[in-house]
């Protein structure tokens, strides 16, 4: 079983490179057609370590052979996969917000007030109960800290298929994101509220601040220069935070012991997003429902490939190394 499993992970490993490869071309178009450029330092280091990893990956692959072990191959290039997405997700964010669709702000918080949510109330309960904002603070960072830990836990495991399922999805969701964001812009919730976060003396506004600083200046049109450590979440609607969550949550759900645990954090990160991200409650739906249309089509996409491998005219090409099962 556990060979019949990482011949087909092996397999969809391969066939995501395709679709980051897409993503890191559609980046460069863009950065060549709009100006951009990069301070090459903090460019480079992200990437090289990328790269690394991706290569070790590689030459061990190679060199061990049937004697490889899944664990260390589908950890590794599963983290490195999604380090590429990170490193070239950030930066496009910035690159399609220069085509200075009208800001949504105010339709979206339209629609919250329909939907009887209150951005200004929720932030006032929060910073009035301060033993609130501090866990909301680390909920939120978990979005970065999930990315590590689903990949190590999905292969110690052994659910390679599905890390490379996940792997699909989380880069598909954040295409799905940038793709409606560049349309739908927004700055988030005291923007659109007009009023200055100093009011709320418990809350981190840090980000909101980073956020408004960039959007403005990617719109007015004197920042072109980025660096990559400095980049901020520019992305208001729909949220990846809320989508993050929810792809984080159904990865490791299966697992026994740990998929509690893991729903338990991020639905505490998705109770963050309004408050420490300044998003909409729209924002928040938006991002579920991304979430949700990634996982169908990241289902759809191993039916496919299933479908594919078995009713392929050629024998399908041995895989370039099985994983032992004396583990």
């Amino acid at each position: 079983m556990v060979d019949t499993d990482a011949r087909t992970a092996w397999q969809l490993f391969h066939l995501n490179w395709l679709l980051i490869a897409a993503m890191g071309s559609v980046l460069l178009f863009g950065v060549i057609l709009c100006g951009f450029s990069f301070e090459p330092i903090a460019a480079l280091i992200p990437t090289a370590i990328a790269a690394a990893l991706a290569l070790i990956v590689y030459l061990y692959a190679f060199a061990k052979a049937d004697r490889a072990d899944p664990k260390l191959i589908f950890s590794l290039g599963a983290i490195s996969q999604l380090f590429f997405v990170a490193i070239i997700m950030g930066p496009l964010t910035y690159v399609t917000s220069v085509a200075n669709w009208p800001l949504q702000d105010q339709a979206l918080l339209a629609i919250d007030r329909a939907m009887g949510m209150d951005p200004e109330a929720i932030a006032r309960y929060v910073n009035d109960h301060d033993w609130l904002s501090g866990p909301l603070l680390r909920a939120y960072g978990l979005i970065k800290i999930m990315l590590l830990a689903v990949p190590l836990a999905l292969t110690l495991t052994l659910r390679l298929v599905r890390l490379q399922v996940f792997v699909f999805a989380f880069t598909i969701a954040l295409i799905i994101t940038v793709a409606i964001s560049t349309f739908v812009p927004a700055v988030g919730t005291w923007y659109g509220l007009d009023i200055a976060p100093s009011q709320f003396a418990s809350l981190d506004s840090s980000l909101y601040t980073a956020q408004l600083r960039d959007i403005l200046a990617l719109r007015e049109g004197s920042l072109r220069h980025l660096e990559m450590f400095k980049l901020s979440g520019i992305v208001s609607f729909p949220s990846f935070h809320a989508a993050s969550a929810v792809l984080y949550m159904w990865a490791l759900w299966p697992v026994r012991g740990l998929g509690g645990i893991a729903a338990a954090l991020n639905l505490l990160m998705i109770a963050a997003t309004p408050v420490i991200g300044a998003h909409y409650i729209i924002d928040v739906a938006g991002g579920i429902a991304v979430a949700a249309a990634s996982i169908w089509a990241a289902k759809f996409y191993l039916q496919w490939h299933g479908r594919a491998s078995r009713t392929s005219a050629a024998p399908a090409p041995s895989p370039v190394w099985q994983p032992s099962l004396a583990e």
